[in-house]
């Protein structure tokens, strides 16, 4: 059973567009719920947008760009705004954290000191770039000054996932202000609070109307209206890798941008000369950090054989002591799955996984945390003697499930961890430097970890290789993905 409430739920009035700095009644006049998943019971009713209020919300952020003073402000006072709304989700943070556990089932720990914190800081980062996005000098032969402007592109369009709501669409929405765009925000409807949340936060800070919009509806319909639409520069998405191809689809009609962060099966590599404590803590928190719903989770964990059984006694052990709980009670560190096709998913790969004939060493079935039957708890699930051609090692399969294959030596592990369509991330666990820097080259992942793992931060890159998307969020390539360059030419000779 459950620990006693350790906070209070509030009750959320429905929630309504923000399109043009006003909160709007949808215009299909229907309203859809967001369900808490540790109870399965109703939190809020969402407005479920039309393509009426797509266009509507396109106009808004259109007309901010080209007519507001947004584009035209100083750097340095749009840097103050975005920090501004550092200012004030830190101020909300609290409150940030709890919409957050209450849509996706994450621990109330992680959602006030992971996911709120970093977000703030992602904000900070980029009010520091707001001043620094500037063009070069260039020379050129003949009589001429060249030099490039470096411009925003105008309206971009933020379509985010329901495992790290907040976090995962400031990655997006502050460069691309930074920048001096506008920006719509479409969340995924499972996880929409915080995205209102954040229109609220937005409003306060004194953003000019339009800057910032958010919709809410199914990504079927709202999200591909979006896609589609003329008035919308770039496409940024995170999300499931059969989406991204769609977006592709769709957005070929108007040749915007797009960049997308998408699935992966990514390789955690243990060789015998790792610290085999830190390897198990570390394989632990890759794939059963935030339930496994991560797209960098280390979902693939090698082992060289040699340490096999050394290792697995380690991981097992403590997975054993972690036992699913109430996301609001601050002890908890495994919440439920964020939705029941969620739920319905891990089960299904869990089923095929023994069918294909791995061994389930621990877990492997759902949880009555409660003592109802409600809530989508699983335990923490751990296969071992899995074939890199098994479906558990293949598909991508978002919840705490763990496919364990063991390996020879250094050839064997770097073919079968770069034998997949995704390339998103990789972990190695050695003691030696030599290994780590050329098992780091050979690696086909936009991220590989180095005796740690799942750790991010504003500076650094984030982005995959092969189907795991393109384009890069945080660091400087950021800035790339909301910007385009302008060259300029300027004829310094003497008129004849």
């Amino acid at each position: 059973m459950i620990a006693e409430q350790q906070i209070t739920i509030p009750q959320i009035k429905p929630q309504k567009l923000f399109i043009g700095g006003k909160w709007l009644e949808p215009s299909t006049g229907r309203y859809f719920k967001t369900i808490n998943p540790a109870t399965e019971e109703s939190i809020a009713d969402i407005a479920e947008a039309g393509e009426a209020d797509v266009d509507l919300a396109v106009k808004a952020a259109r007309s901010a760009f080209d007519k507001s003073k947004w584009t035209t402000m100083n750097q340095s006072e749009r840097g103050r705004l975005l920090w501004r709304i550092a200012d004030i989700m830190t101020e909300k943070a609290d409150e940030l954290a709890l919409l957050e556990t209450l849509d996706t089932g994450k621990p109330i720990s992680e959602s006030r000191n992971i996911d709120v914190v970093e977000a703030i800081d992602v904000f900070r980062y980029y009010a520091g770039w707001a001043t620094k996005i500037e063009g070069s000098t260039i020379p050129a032969k003949g009589n001429y000054f060249t030099y490039t402007l470096r411009e925003p592109l105008g309206v971009v369009v933020a379509i985010t996932p329901w495992n790290f709501p907040l976090l995962l669409a400031v990655w997006k929405i502050a460069p691309a202000l930074a920048c001096g765009n506008t920006v719509i925000l479409k969340p995924a409807s499972q996880t929409p609070l915080t995205a209102l949340k954040l229109a609220e936060i937005f409003q306060e800070a004194g953003v000019p109307e339009g800057v910032f919009n958010v919709i809410t509806g199914p990504g079927a319909t709202v999200g591909m209206a979006l896609v589609r639409h003329t008035g919308v520069d770039k496409i940024a998405f995170t999300g499931e890798t059969t989406t991204g191809q769609e977006i592709m689809r769709q957005a070929v009609g108007t040749l915007k941008r797009v960049s997308l962060e998408l699935g992966g099966k990514s390789p955690n590599i243990v060789f015998a000369d790792a610290d085999l404590d830190a390897a198990a803590k570390g394989a632990f928190n890759g794939i059963f950090y935030n339930k496994g719903e991560v797209c960098c989770a280390g979902s693939r964990l090698f082992v060289e054989e040699r340490i096999h059984d050394a290792l697995m006694e380690k991981l097992i052990d403590r997975t054993k002591k972690v036992v699913p709980g109430d996301p609001l009670n601050p002890k908890t560190r495994l919440g439920p799955l964020s939705s029941s096709n969620q739920l319905k998913k891990v089960i299904g790969y869990v089923e095929s996984g023994k069918k294909d004939g791995a061994e389930l060493v621990t877990g492997g079935s759902r949880v009555d945390v409660r003592g109802d039957g409600k809530g989508y708890y699983f335990n923490p699930t751990i296969f071992d003697r899995v074939d890199n051609n098994m479906k558990i090692a293949r598909e991508e399969i978002f919840g705490p499930v763990l496919a364990t294959i063991s390996f020879k030596d250094f050839d064997d592990v770097i073919e079968k961890a770069n034998n997949t369509i995704y390339g998103l991330a990789a972990g190695i666990w050695t003691r030696d430097v030599k290994r780590a820097h050329k098992a780091a080259r050979l690696l086909k992942a936009g991220t590989v970890w180095v005796n740690t793992y799942n750790i991010l931060e504003p500076t650094m890159p984030f982005g995959g290789y092969k189907m795991s998307g393109f384009g890069r969020e945080l660091g400087r390539e950021a800035i790339e993905q909301y910007t385009q360059v302008k060259s300029v030419w300027i004829d310094l000779s003497e008129p004849k």
